[in-house]
């Protein structure tokens, strides 16, 4: 019979990314943010026709961080940064697409957040950079007049307005001290804010605020608790009061369903998600199970119909439809070729830390048949995230090339309560590092691989963490691949957006109150014992690990004959997302990885 040979890099990467969708008000119509013809572009899908097919509504080839369909199908309200900057801008689009209208002017490099829109839609509240580029200022724009007001003016760190009531009289809005510290208030027009929790002092985190109904808001929280959960306050009596927890589970999102009064809730436990359905009156909790193992996003339609927008270790993001108790899948997006059979799903194993700390990873073991015997080390980026069962492209390919990857959760990771998130604070280079040494003696102990047969490669932190185990622990590996990754603390913390410089005391530390701690900390600090081939990759555009953090370390490790291939995507910011940038970075790293077997 006919022999195919084995899939190339292209065949990997043809599955496409969906990363934002919404659901029109009679749920005839998706339109949802999409890479489905190479670049990331707005796309529509019509039910009422019986035959729904994709279509495209912009042409830009940029990203969004939010889509909004007016009510009465007139418009499109989205936003678009350029080639990765992240300076989101708003923009209107007729209802079946075409060329994108500026709504808001502004500076190339002001930033704009979409909130959310009045209930009659004429209004939007949003969140800019535009004259505070640090604290940030909120307010509403009128489609109708194009009146441009200023609600909020942030002060003293960075502020966001996170949810409006629906008349428009109160509004809610976060402050940020750090990622696991931000308290909310709510302010009534005319009268002094309220902190939606008992006390503001207390490090906690407030998120996910939605308005039950003109005096009360239901949200997520950790205050004074490891799980993150629902809570309730109330304006007129000022009471706060804990409404529903899930015990070892973080609440990490909510939708509320006015017409059941139902909360939608997602939860975090470890490397998967979880649903549930919680009766706001009647206390009661029902599970509900999910067609992928991590959920994106989540709406909730008057009708009570759930859509997520949900992928798995072995299934690519798509959106699901939840109806009379059954999911069905509202678009197709696969692996060309390739089936979940011919992928892999990870195995989720537990090691101990240098202090005895209990440690969470995922190990991908290559088929047997195409196993090469190597292993790739993967420490995630955020460094508060987590490397959960998600689709990745890439792991999927390096696989089928032989290779295993093992990905641990260090300390620092979400999911695992909130004092382990806060482990990684002010110590980027101690404790997670010895965690990811204890991971790689693990697989050695397991003999699932050896210094001769393992290399590292990590992204955003874990790019920075590839960069500090190359220097400090070069005999454990034997080359490394360094993903728009930190390469020296002093310069980065005066680098990061104007808005992440507030949270940057607490989350890093101060270089020169902590100058010690940040040259210890520093890779570049390693450069003599930087041994290892090494590839690394930037995104010009990056704003958050900008380029000169690449171009520092490239440098000096040249200029001591360093073995360095340095690739810079000019088009890409913290990533790379278009699909040429993608064949040519994940055939670079096996060609990479090949070449230092």
């Amino acid at each position: 019979m006919i022999q195919f040979p084995k899939p190339e890099v292209e065949q990997y990467f043809q599955v496409s990314v969906i990363r934002q969708f919404t659901v029109n008000a009679d749920e005839s119509r998706i339109v949802f943010s999409s890479n489905m013809n190479g670049k990331f572009n707005l796309w529509a899908m019509d039910f009422q026709t019986g035959h729904p097919f994709p279509y495209p509504l912009t042409y830009e080839g940029q990203t969004s961080s939010f889509i909004k369909m007016d009510g009465e199908g007139r418009f499109v309200l989205t936003s678009l940064d350029r080639d990765g900057d992240e300076n989101y801008h708003i923009y209107a689009l007729p209802w079946n697409g075409g060329q994108a209208l500026k709504l808001i002017e502004g500076a190339p490099d002001d930033k704009y957040f979409y909130v959310q829109m009045s209930e009659d839609g004429k209004r939007l509240y949003y969140v800019t950079s535009k004259d505070n580029s640090q604290f940030m200022n909120s307010r509403v724009y009128d489609l109708e007049t194009k009146e441009d007001k200023l609600i909020h003016e942030g002060a003293t760190t960075t502020t966001f307005l996170v949810s409006v009531s629906p008349d428009e009289q109160v509004i809610a809005y976060s402050q940020s001290y750090a990622n696991t510290y931000m308290p909310t208030y709510v302010c009534r027009t005319g009268e002094e804010p309220q902190c939606v929790t008992p006390s503001a002092d207390v490090v906690h985190v407030v998120g996910d605020v939605h308005f039950v109904d003109n005096d009360t808001v239901l949200f997520v929280t950790d205050y004074e608790q490891e799980y993150a959960y629902i809570a309730q306050y109330q304006l007129s009596t000022k009471q706060f009061k804990q409404v529903c927890a899930i015990e070892q589970e973080s609440v990490t999102g909510i939708k509320w369903h006015k017409e059941t009064r139902t909360l939608y809730v997602i939860t975090e436990k470890g490397v998967i998600d979880k649903l549930y359905a919680y009766g706001y009156d009647s206390g009661e909790i029902a599970p509900i199970s999910l067609p992928a193992d991590i959920v994106e996003q989540i709406s909730v339609a008057a009708s009570g119909n759930i859509y997520v927008l949900a992928r798995g270790a072995t299934r690519p993001t798509n959106i699901y439809k939840y109806t009379e108790g059954a999911w069905a899948a509202l678009t197709h997006n696969v692996m060309t070729g390739l089936s979940e059979e011919d992928l892999v799903d990870p195995d989720i194993v537990t090691y101990d830390s240098f202090d005895g700390t209990v440690i969470e990873a995922l190990l991908y073991r290559a088929k047997e048949a195409v196993a090469n015997g190597y292993t790739i080390f993967w420490p995630h980026g955020g460094p508060q995230a987590a490397e959960r069962k998600q689709f990745r492209a890439m792991f999927q390919y390096l696989l089928a090339q032989g290779y295993h990857i093992f990905a641990p959760n260090f300390r620092g990771s979400t999911g695992y309560g909130s004092s382990f998130v806060k482990l990684v604070e002010c110590d980027w280079g101690e404790g997670p590092r010895k965690d990811c040494l204890a991971g790689m003696e693990w697989l050695f102990a397991q003999e699932i691989s050896s210094r001769e047969k393992l290399f590292v490669f990590g992204g955003s932190y874990g790019g920075y963490m590839t960069l500090l185990l190359a220097g400090r622990h070069a005999d454990y590996f034997r080359a490394a691949i360094d993903y728009v990754g930190v390469s020296n603390l002093f310069t980065f913390v005066n680098s990061v957006p104007e808005f992440w410089k507030p949270i940057m005391e607490r989350w890093l530390g101060d270089p020169e109150k902590d100058k010690e701690r940040f040259v210890k900390d520093s890779p570049i600090t390693y450069l003599d014992d930087m041994t290892n081939p090494m590839l690394i990759v930037q995104g010009a555009n990056d704003p958050r690990v900008v380029k000169e953090e690449s171009d520092q370390i490239v440098e000096a490790l040249r200029a001591k004959g360093r073995d360095v291939e340095y690739l810079v995507f000019e088009d890409e910011g913290h990533g790379v997302v278009r699909k040429e940038n993608e064949k040519i970075l994940y055939q670079a790293i096996v060609d990479f990885l090949k070449r230092h077997q």
